[in-house]
């Protein structure tokens, strides 16, 4: 694991070396907004249709799904209960519900479990993903956002055209395949295996990106506290015990609930500015449990 993260980390500093150095004149926004639109349409599509169409698709698939959604759930209803307690202002707690419920199941927990387990990990980050974090964020993590923030568009957009989006189709496409015993053809296999190798780096890299130091400020450090005690203490406990009541084992019990202790998601920073909640908060968030995870990340794979 410390070798896996070691690695991880470089790869990042290449992306935060490239914030400060701007090679070309290129921003570490301009840049990330490429990256992550390349990976978001094509790199992570053909990933998921590759995964899927040959993955082990079954019960244990909804397994998955109970113990994301619960976790995420129970993350949520604590950051909420912590905000009613002291009277947090509704954008900041609007930001602080998405970063301490959200984990970065993707774009940091696909390369460390793959690094960590294998190639057969990838499958569980997926159906993580697909069958659980994601579309809790595009349901509850978008009314949350309306809720607590600014909805500045004339008319707001129906929750089920969140999953009109690549990834969606594509594990649509690869599970019909899959439950119909479709084999693919060895030369689209191939490409599939080629576009899926630029993933991980590139996802890496673009989170280092979007890593600011300069979004640290002292007087949000009362409210990144309880949401880094939730986020990377408090929901992977509640993961590790939720998984023993589910006949998930093995290694893909520690994969599972090592995917949920992943730091704050990046894609938050978006919701934050669409609805006009604390941006420079949510922004730290990202940046202090991410440089954390290296610390309890290891933790959590040996309690495992």
């Amino acid at each position: 694991m410390n070798s896996t993260l070691i690695q991880m980390t470089l790869i990042m500093a290449c992306g935060v070396g490239w914030r400060w150095a701007t090679p070309a004149g290129l921003s570490a926004e301009q840049t990330r907004q490429v990256l992550t639109t390349v990976v978001y349409y094509l790199l992570l599509p053909a990933m998921v249709l590759e995964v899927l169409w040959s993955a082990d698709i079954g019960l244990h698939s909804f397994q998955y799904t109970l113990l994301g959604v619960g976790s995420i759930v129970l993350a949520l209803a604590c950051m909420w209960m912590v905000g009613v307690v002291f009277s947090f202002e509704h954008r900041r707690m609007g930001a602080m519900l998405l970063a301490a419920a959200f984990p970065n199941v993707t774009y940091l927990g696909l390369p460390v479990l793959e690094q960590t387990f294998g190639s057969w990990a990838r499958s569980v980050v997926i159906q993580m993903d697909l069958f659980a974090a994601t579309p809790l964020l595009f349901t509850v993590g978008v009314m949350v956002a309306r809720h607590y923030g600014e909805d500045s568009a004339e008319k707001s957009k129906p929750l089920w055209l969140f999953f009109n989006a690549p990834p969606f189709w594509a594990a649509a496409v690869a599970v019909m395949l899959n439950i119909n015993s479709v084999i693919a053809p060895a030369w689209l296999f191939g490409v599939l295996q080629k576009l899926s190798a630029a993933v991980v780096p590139l996802m890496l890299f673009s989170l280092g990106l979007a890593l600011s130091w300069k979004a640290v400020s002292v007087r949000n450090i009362p409210f990144v506290i309880p949401v880094i005690l939730i986020k990377m203490a408090l929901m992977p406990l509640f993961a590790l015990v939720l998984v023993g009541y589910l006949p998930i084992t093995g290694a893909y019990r520690a994969a599972a609930v090592l995917d949920l202790s992943m730091p704050s998601m990046v894609l938050g920073i978006v919701f934050c500015d669409r609805y006009r909640l604390d941006s420079p908060l949510y922004a730290m968030t990202v940046t202090v449990t991410t440089a954390i995870s290296l610390i309890t990340l290891p933790f959590w794979h040996g309690m495992l």
